[in-house]
């Protein structure tokens, strides 16, 4: 006998299993920690990174009074960092053009004294980036002379040997009639011989003797105008050897005040700084400007001799400011200076502000900021993307 089961208590039941294996997969995904995945997943690559900080800066929005909406975790992910201003008395600042230049104390110029061929040194030629020692023999100037003048010396040498054998015998006379002849003569024959060698000697060199070019300091060759064999001609420069350690700056100032003012002095790079201690400043104008000079006490980036940098110029006079990071200015679209400034615990705003350079990595803003509010210092750029 065939019996009716009831279709509504199964289908019951059967809801009932579906609502518990959904509840069990829900609660099972909120307790399991996905963190380890998302890191994964950011990690995975630079694509996998920009799309992040794409996203990031979607989540943001732009308010219409021109600040900015940004949730904490996009902050976090966009990487801001703030700095609160603190508006007090800072040194004021002038920028100045220079020029990296070597310590005359430490290089030199290695040139023909006179007109002559270029021989290769006991190394060889000198080659850039070369270290060399002081008084070291570099290259050797073989001089060049006319055919006239050569067999002028050649002829004054005759002579002198001629003389010199002479004086030689008569010496060698004396010497053998000693208690005969007085004693002041045979001193003055052996004096006679000794000069007319000396002259000979002399004469002798000078007909076609190569001078040694020596090294003035010691540093490293920094630049090379010759070859081997070339005809030089006198005064003409031959190598210039710098010390890397010690170079200068050279900057020039159109206010005479400013020599009397100088507190220190930096020059920013590329990658890095140049810190400086002012030596003096001249007295004369150069091209309408005064010339200061700067030696350099430490360097974090290379320079090169020559190098046109931008010197700037701590004074004793101060101006109210806030002292903040070089990388928390920038130009919005119209060209103005502007900050970020963190209003709120997710608001950002932009203000136009007066900046001067504080130093190499940090400036000063005069006007736009009060003490105590909280300037961005990381991430500025990411903030000005948001639309």
């Amino acid at each position: 006998m065939q019996r009716n089961i009831p279709t509504k208590p199964l289908a019951a039941v059967a809801l009932a299993c579906v609502l518990v294996l959904t509840t069990a997969t829900t609660w099972a995904h909120g307790d399991e920690d996905h963190s380890q995945d998302k890191k994964l997943t950011v990690s995975a690559g630079p694509s996998a990174a920009v799309a992040g900080a794409v996203g990031a800066i979607a989540a943001a929005q732009r308010l219409p009074d021109g600040g900015l909406f940004v949730p904490k975790a996009v902050q976090r992910q966009l990487g801001i960092r703030t700095v609160q201003a603190e508006v007090k008395d800072l040194a004021a600042t002038t920028l100045l053009n220079g020029r990296v230049m070597a310590d005359p104390n430490a290089g030199g110029r290695v040139q023909a004294s006179q007109g002559g061929r270029i021989e290769a040194g006991p190394k060889g030629l000198p080659v850039l980036g070369q270290k060399v020692v002081k008084g070291q023999v570099l290259l050797w100037l073989r001089p060049s002379i006319g055919s006239v003048e050569r067999g002028n010396q050649r002829a004054a040498l005759a002579e002198i040997e001629s003389q010199l054998a002479i004086a030689t015998a008569k010496a060698a006379r004396y010497a053998q009639l000693d208690g005969v002849v007085p004693q002041k003569d045979i001193a003055t024959s052996r004096w006679e011989v000794d000069a007319l060698q000396k002259r000979r000697a002399a004469i002798a060199g000078s007909v076609g003797e190569a001078e040694a070019l020596l090294a003035p300091a010691s540093g490293v060759v920094s630049a090379v105008n010759l070859v081997n064999g070339q005809v030089v001609e006198a005064r003409e420069t031959l190598l210039e050897i710098v010390d890397p350690a010690r170079l200068t700056v050279e900057a020039l100032a159109y206010d005479p005040a400013l020599v009397n003012g100088i507190q220190s002095a930096s020059t920013p790079l590329s990658g890095g700084a140049l810190e400086l201690q002012f030596v003096g400043g001249g007295r004369q104008l150069r091209e309408q400007a005064l010339p200061l000079l700067f030696r350099v006490k430490s360097q974090n980036a290379p320079v090169a001799v020559g190098q046109p940098v931008k010197v700037i110029v701590k004074t004793s006079r101060t101006v109210p400011g806030a002292a903040v990071p070089q990388a928390s200015v920038a130009r919005n679209s119209a060209g103005d200076t502007v900050v970020w400034v963190h209003v709120g615990p997710e608001y950002f705003a932009q203000r136009r502000v007066s900046a001067q350079q504080l130093d190499a990595g940090a400036v000063a803003l005069t006007t736009g900021v009060v003490t105590g509010e909280r300037v961005v210092t990381e991430g500025a750029n990411l903030l000005a993307q948001v639309r």
